[in-house]
C-alpha cells in the first residue's frame, strides 16, 4: 500500500516538474502557431498576390500576346500608407486636407482661395526633383499648415511622392539633443531624411530667436535642398521684408518699434535664397480660429 501510494505520489511531482512544464507549454505554443499559420490570408483578386498586373488598352481589353505588367493597385496602396505614415504630419492636423479647406465663410479674405488654387495647382503639377515650391505668409489662423499639410497628403495618395513634415521648433530641438553624448542619434541622423525627402514641409519658419547657431543651421538646410533640386514648401507668420540693418531709411528709434519681419528671423541671405526657391503665396485676413471659438460661446 506505502510502495503504492510513493508510485502515485512520484508521477503528480513528474508531470508537475518545471522540465515537464515548460515541455508542455512549449507544445502549446506550437499548436497555437499552427493554428496562425493555418489561418487564411487575403489575396488581391487582381495580382493574385503578385504584385504585378497586366496592362490593359484604352478599352480595357488585353491582347494574348501583350506581356506587359504595371503595379498592382494594392502595391500602390500599401506603398502610399507606408509614405503617408512616415510623413510625421502631427495628430493635430491629421484631418487636414485640399478638399476640406474652408474659403467660404462670412468675412473671408479672397486671397484664402487664391492660395487654395495654386496649393491645388501646385499638388497636381509639381515636379519634385526640379520645381518651386511654396513660401506660404500669413497671420496666425488663416490656414497656412492646414494648405501644406494639404498639399503633401495630396502628393502622397495621388502620386506616391516622398514627403515630411517638420516643425521648425522641432527640428532645431533634435538637432540640439544629437549633441547629448547620452543620445544615441547623431546630428546627420536627423538631418538625412530632411536633406533627402521628395518634398519637405518646414512649418513655422523663424518663430525660434535667431542666433548664429540658428542661421547657420536653417542655411544649411536650405542650401542643401536647393543644390539637390528638392522642392520644399514653408509656412511663416512674418511679414517678407527686409531685416531692420539693411532698410536705410529707418531710424533707430523705429527699426526698434516696427514688427519683426522674415529677414529679422532668419537672416536676409537666406531669404533671397526663399526667393529663388519658393513662389510667394500670402494669406490675409483674421484669425478664424479664434473666431469660430468666439462664435461659439455666443
Amino acid at each position: 500500500m506505502h510502495k503504492a501510494s510513493f508510485r502515485v505520489q512520484s508521477q503528480i511531482r513528474g508531470l508537475c516538474s518545471p522540465k515537464k512544464t515548460a515541455y508542455a507549454k512549449e507544445s502549446q505554443l506550437r499548436d497555437e502557431d499552427a493554428h496562425l499559420i493555418k489561418a487564411p490570408v487575403q489575396v488581391c483578386p487582381i495580382c493574385e498576390g503578385t504584385g504585378w498586373k497586366p496592362v490593359s488598352t484604352g478599352n480595357g481589353v488585353r491582347s494574348i500576346n501583350d506581356r506587359r505588367v504595371t503595379r498592382c493597385d494594392c502595391q500602390l496602396r500599401a506603398r502610399n500608407q507606408s509614405l503617408l505614415a512616415g510623413a510625421r504630419i502631427p495628430r493635430r492636423y491629421e484631418h487636414c486636407e485640399l478638399t476640406n479647406y474652408d474659403t467660404d465663410f462670412p468675412g473671408a479674405h479672397p486671397s484664402l482661395a487664391e492660395a487654395h488654387f495654386v496649393a491645388s495647382n501646385f499638388a497636381e503639377k509639381c515636379d519634385p526633383r526640379g520645381d518651386k515650391g511654396l513660401l506660404i505668409i500669413g497671420t496666425i489662423g488663416t490656414g497656412k499648415t492646414h494648405l501644406a499639410v494639404g498639399i503633401i497628403k495630396e502628393l502622397i495618395a495621388t502620386r506616391g511622392i516622398p514627403c515630411l513634415f517638420y516643425d521648425y521648433r522641432e527640428l532645431l530641438k533634435e538637432i540640439q539633443n544629437s549633441y547629448n553624448s547620452s543620445v544615441q542619434t547623431t546630428e546627420l541622423d536627423v538631418l538625412r531624411p530632411v536633406f533627402e525627402t521628395d518634398v519637405l514641409v518646414l512649418d513655422e519658419l523663424g518663430a525660434v530667436k535667431p542666433t548664429e547657431w540658428v542661421w547657420d543651421t536653417v542655411s544649411l538646410i536650405l542650401n542643401t535642398r536647393y543644390n539637390n533640386n528638392r522642392t520644399t514648401i514653408i509656412t511663416t507668420n512674418f511679414e517678407d521684408q527686409p531685416a531692420a540693418a539693411v532698410v536705410a531709411s529707418l531710424s533707430a528709434a523705429r527699426a526698434a518699434s516696427r514688427a519683426e519681419t522674415l529677414g529679422d528671423r532668419i537672416g536676409e541671405r537666406m531669404r533671397s535664397r526663399l526667393h529663388e526657391m519658393c513662389r510667394v503665396v500670402t494669406l490675409d485676413g483674421t484669425d478664424f480660429r479664434q473666431k469660430f471659438r468666439s462664435a461659439n460661446f455666443r
